[in-house]
C-alpha cells in the first residue's frame, strides 16, 4: 500500500486522487449549532448536509461544534480533535464505493461532570441551533405516563443542581437561562432522534425539567424556544477495524472514519425560532408538518430492523445484510411489513407504504453495508416499546393481524437469555439488560412474565389476541427453534 495521508486541515491539498476534500477554508468558517451525541449518524448525516451547504459557498456562519455528556465520549473527543474535526466519510453502495472528507464541524467541546464548557458554549449568541443524537431511550420518557419521568436520578439531580447538571437537557436549560438573562434570545431545539414527534418530546424533556427548578423559566423556554419535529434517516454502521482498513484502502489515515449507504433523508418542520441554514438545498426538505414521513420510516425502517435483528442474532448472522439474504427472515420481514404494519401507515407526497416496504428491503439486502445485527438490536427496551408496540396497538383496534410482531416479541424475549441457538453467548446488550434478563428467565416457565413488563408492553399483557399469539409463538421457539418457527410461519 502507499503511504497513507494522515488526515488533517494541513494534508487536506495532499489528500488521493478521487477523494473530494472540503473546497471551503476553516478560517472561513464560524459556528452556528452545537450537537450533543456527536457519533457516526450525525457525521453522516446532519453534518453531511451542513458540509453539503458549504461546498456550495453557503451556510459558513453555521458551523458546528460537538459535545457530548457521557464520559466515554473524551475518546471521539480526543480522536477527532487530533485530526482537526474532519471525517472521511464513505459510501457504500453495491455499484462501488466513493469518499470525501467534510469539514463542518470546527470543534469539540470538553466532556464534563457538570458540563459547564457545554453550558457556557450554548450561552453565547451566535449558537441559534442546539441539536441532539443521545439515542431513543435518552428522553426520560416515564412509560406510563408518556411524560417526563420526574423520578429518574438523573432528572433529579439537575432539578436539584440547575447550574451543575449532568443530562443535555439540564445543560440546555442551563444555558437558557444565562441567554434570558443577558437578553441573548431563545435557541432552537431540534432533535435527531428517531422518535415519532421528536421535536414535541424535546420541548417536554427541557421544558418540563426547567419547571422543576424555574418555572418562569420554563414559560419563557415554551414561548420562545422552537423544537421542530424531524426526521431522519440513513443507515451508518458502527466503526470498527474493518472501516478503519476501508479508510485506508483509500489512502487516508483517519482514526474515526464514518461509513454509511448511498441514501440519506431528512424531513423537517420548517419551525427555528433564531435562523437556520438551507438545508433544503442540500436535499433535505423542510415541511408543515413530518408526522406522515415520520410514522412510515419509524414503522416500516426501524420497525423492520427490530422485526429481523433479533433472528440473525440468534441464528448467527453477523450482519443485517446476512439476516436479508436468509430466506426465512427475508420472507418474514416482508409478510409483516406488509400485512400488519403498513396498514397503518399513510401514503407520503411521492411514496406508498409498500413501495417504501421494497425500498428498504434493497437498502436492507445492501451487501456492502456492514451493519450489525448486534448493533440494530441494542437498546430494545426502547426499539421494540418505540417502533413495535404501536404497531401491535394499531392492529389490535382496527382488526388486522399481529401474530408476526408477537413473534418478533418471543424471539426478543429468546434473545434477551443471552445465547444464541448454538449456545454462543450473547453479551448484555440494552440498558436495561439485567431487568430483561430476568423476564427472559422466568419467561421459559410461565411466558406470560416477558409481557408483563409495562415499561414495554403497558397493558398488552391484557390483549387476548396478541398475548395468545405471543404465548402459542414462545412455545414454539422453545420446542423448534428459531429457524423452523419463522418457517412455519413466513
Amino acid at each position: 500500500m502507499d503511504e497513507l495521508t494522515k488526515l488533517s486541515l494541513a494534508t487536506l491539498g495532499a489528500l488521493p486522487a478521487g477523494v473530494q476534500a472540503p473546497t471551503y477554508a476553516r478560517a472561513d468558517l464560524s459556528p452556528g449549532i452545537v450537537h450533543i451525541g456527536l457519533g457516526n449518524f450525525h457525521r453522516a448525516h446532519q453534518a453531511w448536509y451542513t458540509h453539503r451547504l458549504m461546498q456550495m459557498g453557503l451556510a459558513h456562519d453555521w458551523a458546528i461544534i460537538g459535545a457530548g455528556v457521557r464520559a466515554g465520549d473524551a475518546a471521539m473527543r480526543d480522536r477527532l480533535l487530533a485530526q482537526d474535526c474532519l471525517t472521511t466519510l464513505i459510501a457504500l453502495d453495491p455499484s462501488g464505493k466513493s469518499a470525501e472528507v467534510t469539514g463542518a464541524m470546527v470543534d469539540f467541546l470538553p466532556v464534563e461532570a457538570d458540563n459547564a464548557a457545554l453550558i457556557a458554549r450554548m450561552a453565547q449568541p451566535d449558537i441559534r441551533i442546539v441539536s441532539l443524537t443521545v439515542t431513543e431511550g435518552g428522553y426520560y420518557i416515564d412509560a406510563a405516563t408518556g411524560g417526563l419521568d420526574t423520578t429518574h436520578p438523573d432528572i433529579r439531580h439537575d432539578a436539584a443542581h440547575p447550574q451543575s447538571p449532568r443530562t443535555a437537557f439540564g445543560a440546555m436549560v442551563a444555558a437558557l437561562a444565562q441567554r434570558r438573562t443577558r437578553g441573548t434570545g431563545p435557541f432552537t431545539g431540534l432533535c435527531c432522534d428517531n422518535l415519532q414527534g421528536n421535536g414535541a418530546i424535546l420541548r417536554q424533556t427541557v421544558v418540563g425539567l426547567a419547571r422543576l427548578s424555574d418555572p418562569d423559566l420554563a414559560a419563557w423556554i415554551d414561548r420562545a424556544c422552537s423544537f421542530p419535529n424531524a426526521m431522519v434517516d440513513c443507515i451508518v454502521p458502527a466503526t470498527g477495524p474493518h472501516e478503519v482498513a476501508l479508510a485506508q484502502s483509500f489512502g487516508i489515515d483517519d482514526a474515526a472514519p464514518v461509513t454509511h449507504e448511498n441514501f440519506r433523508q431528512w424531513v423537517i418542520e420548517d419551525h427555528f425560532c433564531a435562523g437556520r441554514p438551507d438545508w433544503d438545498r442540500a436535499g433535505a426538505t423542510f415541511a408543515a408538518d413530518v408526522h406522515a414521513h415520520e410514522t412510515m420510516k419509524i414503522r416500516i425502517l426501524n420497525g423492520g430492523h427490530q422485526v429481523i435483528c433479533g433472528a440473525g442474532e440468534l441464528l448467527g448472522l453477523g450482519t443485517i445484510a446476512a439476516t436479508m439474504a436468509h430466506p426465512g427472515i427475508r420472507a418474514l420481514f416482508h409478510r409483516i411489513a406488509e400485512q400488519e404494519i403498513a396498514p397503518h401507515v399513510a401514503p407520503v407526497p411521492g411514496q406508498t407504504p409498500s413501495a417504501y416496504i421494497d425500498l428498504i428491503a434493497r437498502r436492507f439486502a445492501n451487501p456492502e453495508i456492514a451493519d450489525t445485527t448486534r448493533r440494530v438490536a441494542f437498546d430494545g427496551s426502547s426499539r421494540h416499546a418505540g417502533f413495535i408496540v404501536p404497531s401491535i396497538r394499531d392492529g389490535l383496534a382496527r382488526g388486522t393481524p399481529v401474530a408476526g410482531l408477537a413473534l418478533v416479541s418471543a424471539i426478543w424475549a429468546r434473545y434477551c437469555l443471552g445465547r444464541t441457538e448454538d449456545g454462543t453467548p450473547i453479551a448484555p446488550n440494552d440498558p436495561a439488560w439485567p431487568a430483561l434478563q430476568a423476564a427472559a428467565l422466568e419467561a421459559q416457565s410461565r411466558p406470560m412474565a416477558w409481557l408483563e413488563q409495562r415499561s414495554i408492553y403497558g397493558d398488552l399483557k391484557d390483549a387476548p389476541r396478541f398475548a395468545e399469539a405471543f404465548v402459542t409463538a414462545y412455545q414454539q421457539l422453545q420446542t423448534a427453534g428459531v429457524q423452523a418457527t419463522i418457517a412455519v410461519f413466513a
